[in-house]
């Protein structure tokens, strides 16, 4: 069973060995300098897939509208709809 001795031991073992620890004298210039690396590919990446996102949307727009027929289409073809000389104005009563 555990009991207060088992976690007084257990507690100065863990101090011991933290005492045997020794950081780095350069380990925060070496992580960060590692963490400002990832940051700037992580920025470059991105810019460099918007402007290939961009650049396909541009192409695709154009190439559309390269495909697009010569010819007007139903909704502009003037030959099928009346034109303004056959609106007739509407008559007053009594006149």
């Amino acid at each position: 069973m555990s009991g207060p001795d088992t976690e007084r031991r257990l507690r100065e073992t863990l101090e011991a060995v933290a005492r045997e620890v020794r950081p780095a004298p350069d380990a925060y210039r070496t992580v960060r300098g590692a963490w400002l690396r990832r940051e700037r590919r992580r920025r470059l990446l991105l810019a460099v897939l918007i402007a290939v996102v961009f650049a396909l949307a541009t192409l695709a727009g154009l190439w559309v509208l390269n495909h697009a027929p010569a010819t007007p289409g139903v909704i502009f073809n003037d030959r099928t709809s009346p034109g303004p000389t056959s609106y007739a104005p509407p008559v007053a009563p009594g006149s």
